[in-house]
């Protein structure tokens, strides 16, 4: 490690497991004051003693405009402000086309769309000149994917938001860009799956066969990418989209 984010202080959302605890790891162990957020308490304490370096759990839905409110006053009143934003916090599920119902539409953008605009626009007043925001992706949102139609236009929007805040930002100092995942191995796309180990292995085997590497990605390598953009090295990096999907969406 290299102290890349020393003295930085960090928010990362849904980070009390996959990729969110993760990256708070790397985050924190590169000399950043992190925050990490999630909807269980007891969850989000054990994360945050697994990271260590005095790293701190706040249970928050990203969703709720009051949540995220307390979530801001804390870190302002701890930190007095924000270098780095990673709204990860979101979520699918699995659907064809004929079977989609409103309730699924709507948790998902609930998630995925307005938890990200309100995440960062609340933050935007803790945030200033050489403040990253940090957004997840998923190869999803630029390719089709059976029965996850729904999920992939909302990363697709996320994409966009990117695309649109970078000048909506301009002048401030502050970057933002996106990181797209392919096929990880985390909670989120086992659960997919369901409960059966081996129906998630099978799971897995498929995603693999579709990946030019031939496997899918461990969360830690997400984190890393979530680091160069966070970092200092990405100064000059915004409004993109870093693929860490093994090349899933490039071929």
């Amino acid at each position: 490690m290299h102290d890349r984010l020393k003295g930085k202080v960090a928010v990362i959302t849904g980070a009390s497991t996959g990729i969110g605890l993760a990256t708070a790891k790397v985050f924190a162990a590169e000399g950043a004051k992190v925050y990490i957020t999630g909807r269980r308490q007891g969850v989000l304490d054990r994360a945050a003693e697994e990271i260590g370096h005095g790293a701190t759990g706040l249970q928050t839905d990203s969703a709720s405009l009051e949540d995220l409110d307390r979530l801001y006053a804390h870190v302002k009143s701890d930190a007095g402000r924000i270098d780095i934003l990673f709204a990860n916090a979101g979520g699918g599920s699995l659907l064809p086309l004929g079977q989609i119902t409103e309730e699924q539409v709507d948790d998902t953008f609930d998630r995925n769309v307005k938890g990200v605009i309100f995440t960062v626009q609340k933050a935007l007043p803790l945030m200033g000149k050489g403040g990253s925001i940090i957004l997840t992706g998923s190869t999803a949102g630029s390719s089709g994917t059976a029965a996850f139609s729904v999920y992939s236009a909302s990363k697709a929007a996320v994409r966009n938001l990117a695309r649109s805040w970078a000048m909506d930002l301009k002048g401030t100092g502050i970057r933002v860009n996106v990181v797209s995942p392919g096929p990880v191995r985390t909670p989120g796309l086992v659960g997919l799956a369901g409960d059966d180990a081996a129906q998630q292995e099978l799971l897995l085997d498929h995603f693999a066969t579709l990946i030019p590497l031939g496997r899918v990605g461990e969360a830690d390598e997400i984190a890393r990418a979530a680091l160069f953009l966070a970092s200092d090295d990405a100064s000059f990096v915004n409004g993109a989209e870093l693929f860490a999907d093994g090349g899933t969406a490039q071929v």
